[in-house]
């Protein structure tokens, strides 16, 4: 009997949060339902990555995010520049709400493009993902009890050095998660820690997901971590081993009954490859042209609402 293909995991996950999961009243106010601690497994081998196939995923919205967070950069600007609208409703939401100005998303987007001033002052996500990953805040004492900002710690170079120099170790990890940082965050990270480990030559990672929209960011995250394994793996001459995807609070929102109807109603197919055409100097020299996908067929998009 033939293995059940690799996004039948996800599936079934779908169905089960949608009949068992808990009814619950979350702070969009759109209500979930939910399941809490859940794995799933994907091997990365032989250029196979984790692309959903029962719909439609823009892939490279999700790669062109991941170089975004490397980058460090923390205003959405350089996203509205590539057309990538996945971040644009939490500031929108900030703008209209403080200013008590109803702008749409493609004039609140024309404006962050169009006015530096606008853009510095409403694009500005806080210090989210990427500021965490390459810049975590230290202080140093000067005396009297003050504490000045010292050097910023970048948590994806020591990774690197660590997968390079002392592969056994068990403290490849980096975090989004700045406890200290949290409230000035437009969004707590849910993609929050990330793990890895090297046997045999290959580089396997865990990502803990605190929370997952399974119906529309989780086909992102999957793909997006999946991308960063191969990324390293390359830089440090390891070949590509296993995703492991751990979720906390795993949630359906309930205005996605039609999205988990179609798509439950679907049957995945093929196996969708990812390449990487060249190496670049480091892991931060990657550009979108660096990845190619192929042997992805997938069914239509299944638009749904984003729970802002």
């Amino acid at each position: 009997m033939p293995s059940p293909h690799p996004e039948q995991q996800y599936l079934s996950l779908m169905a089960r949060v949608w009949s068992e999961g808990d009814l619950r009243i979350d702070r969009t106010g759109v209500g979930t339902r939910s399941l809490f601690g859940e794995t799933m497994r994907f091997d990365l081998s032989s250029d196979a990555v984790p692309l959903l196939t029962t719909k439609r995923v823009f892939w490279k919205t999700a790669a062109r995010e991941m170089l975004w967070f490397l980058s460090g950069v923390t205003n959405i600007r350089p996203l509205v520049e590539q057309g990538v609208h996945i971040w644009t409703d939490w500031p929108l939401a900030r703008h209209n709400r403080e200013t008590g100005v109803e702008l749409s998303r493609d004039d609140f987007e024309a404006r962050l493009l169009g006015d530096d001033g606008f853009a510095e002052n409403w694009g500005n996500l806080g210090p989210v993902y990427g500021k965490q990953w390459v810049d975590w805040p230290t202080f140093e004492p000067v005396g009297d009890g003050r504490f000045e900002r010292g050097p910023g710690i970048n948590q994806i170079v020591a990774l690197v050095d660590g997968l390079r120099h002392n592969p056994a170790s068990r403290r490849h990890i980096f975090t989004g998660w700045n406890v200290a940082e949290l409230d000035r965050m437009a969004l707590p990270p849910c993609h929050m820690t990330y793990q890895f480990h090297v046997a045999n030559g290959r580089l396997s990672g865990m990502l803990w997901q605190r929370s997952c929209d399974l119906g529309l960011g989780f086909a992102f995250n999957v793909f997006a971590a999946a991308l960063l394994i191969r990324m390293l793996a390359q830089q440090c001459d390891l070949e590509p081993g296993e995703l492991v995807w751990s979720g906390g609070d795993c949630h359906l929102y309930l205005n996605h009954e039609a999205l988990v109807a179609e798509q439950l109603g679907r049957t995945p197919s093929g196996v969708p490859k990812l390449q990487l055409l060249r190496r670049p100097p480091t892991i931060f020299d990657y550009t979108i042209d660096d990845f190619a996908v192929y042997d992805y067929a997938p069914q239509p998009h299944i638009a749904a609402p984003v729970a802002v």
